[in-house]
């Protein structure tokens, strides 16, 4: 008998040590969730945001506590935020290596179709496995057909067409779909296939709207990249310009089962991409991404997969039009914005996922972010259009715990540099308390 009461006892015991810690868990939470609350509230209802639109959300991932929310469910225009769909995207669909090409070979005929692949021939790759692969052969014949799509997004500025930030979407992209030109002892252009086409004078524009004719300056001292206007014909002329052979095109589709040739490690792309906040490569993962999924390529198809299936969960469904964030039509909430980076924190090695990421104070287009001698430290993607300023992803604190985090700031007059410094005391703060 003794022996049960003290069984007993010790079971009785562990559960109330078990409750004790939740308890004090829970209090301790509290306690952390109230001091961010105070301090972060302190700045996001301070005069300086009362004529502009700010949502926060900030999220521990090991507990899925909130720890702070601020008009984190409202929708807020991404900017270069949208990468971070894009990139869950790309993660979810493509395979280590990417799809380069779709072929099939009939006698001694090669077969090709694109896979929207931007890689081919980029001036910042190195990667030359297609080039490679089709010099192998005499008989090339390239369908292009495969795309479903505009050149351009929805919602982009229509002005924009002459800078590098916003080259055309195509199924075979050739060289980034730009043309690079700078001054060395002479006139460099690449691909050297447009170098009769560029007039050594100052002028307002880059390039003219409806055709190519670049200008660049004989005093110019700079690189420069101008997206070309591309359409079916230029693209087998600056095929065939590059392999230095003849290419057939057709507009039958290629009959059969096909084989995929593949490239380069898709990270290089994602990095390319989040770091550099590269626009093409951002619409060409989705369409590469689409090629995944069928024949047909298209950045809508794979938009409309992934929401339908991967984030099917999400409380606030995005308004989601492009892979770059460069359409003001785009809108998504804070709340959205976490729960994609918490799944790729979920299921991605970290040491990956923020390989992925710019760092701040130390890479890409977070590397200015170094107020305070880089911390706290932000693995991160920002995004940025006239009076819109967002940034998400995640955060380390002064304990070394990782939150994951998405601070979107809509229709602001001040400077953005203004924006960022209170988004910075705002971080430092949770980094210093949690």
């Amino acid at each position: 008998m003794t022996m049960t009461w003290e069984v007993t006892d010790q079971k009785k015991m562990k559960k109330n040590l078990f409750v004790l810690i939740i308890i004090v868990f829970a209090t301790s939470c509290s306690s952390y969730q109230k001091a961010i609350r105070k301090t972060t509230d302190n700045v996001l209802i301070s005069d300086f945001y009362k004529n502009q639109f700010a949502g926060l959300l900030v999220l521990d991932p090991e507990t899925n506590d909130t720890l702070y929310a601020h008009q984190s469910k409202k929708y807020f225009t991404p900017a270069s935020n949208t990468k971070i769909f894009t990139l869950y995207s790309s993660l979810q669909l493509l395979p280590e290596n990417v799809p380069a090409l779709k072929y099939a070979v009939d006698k001694n005929t090669l077969y090709i179709q694109g896979t929207g692949d931007p890689s081919f021939l980029h001036p910042h790759f190195q990667d030359s496995t297609s080039f490679h692969f089709l010099k192998k052969f005499n008989n090339i014949v390239l369908d292009l057909t495969n795309f479903e799509g505009e050149k351009l997004g929805q919602g982009w500025a229509w002005d924009d067409y002459q800078y590098y930030y916003q080259p055309e979407m195509t199924p075979l992209p050739l060289y980034g779909n730009v043309t690079t030109i700078f001054n060395t002892n002479g006139l460099d252009v690449t691909p050297d296939f447009f170098k009769d086409d560029v007039v050594r004078t100052w002028y307002k524009k880059n390039r003219e709207l409806d055709h190519n004719t670049f200008y660049f300056s004989k005093s110019r001292k700079d690189t420069i990249e101008i997206p070309y206007r591309t359409d079916t014909l230029l693209t087998k002329k600056l095929l065939e310009s590059a392999l230095n052979k003849e290419v057939a095109l057709t507009k039958q589709p290629i009959e059969g089962d096909k084989q995929i040739l593949y490239g380069q490690p898709s990270d290089s792309l994602y990095i390319r991409m989040m770091h550099e906040s590269d626009n093409f490569i951002a619409e060409q993962l989705l369409i590469l991404s689409s090629s995944t999924l069928s024949d047909t390529l298209s950045g809508k198809k794979t938009r409309e997969y992934i929401l339908k299936n991967q984030l099917a969960d999400l409380e606030q469904p995005p308004r989601w039009v492009d892979g770059s964030g460069l359409s003001r039509y785009n809108l998504f909430s804070p709340e959205s914005m976490v729960a994609v980076l918490n799944k790729m924190y979920q299921t991605v090695p970290k040491q990956r996922l923020f390989t992925i990421f710019p760092e701040n104070a130390v890479s890409g287009t977070l590397k200015s972010w170094d107020y305070n001698g880089g911390y706290p430290k932000m693995y991160a993607k920002s995004g940025s259009l006239s009076n819109n300023y967002c940034l998400s992803g995640y955060l380390i604190t002064s304990t070394g715990k990782i939150l994951v985090f998405s601070f979107m700031n809509n229709h602001y007059q001040q400077s953005t540099s203004e924006v960022k410094k209170k988004m910075q005391q705002v971080l430092r703060q949770i980094a210093d308390l949690y």
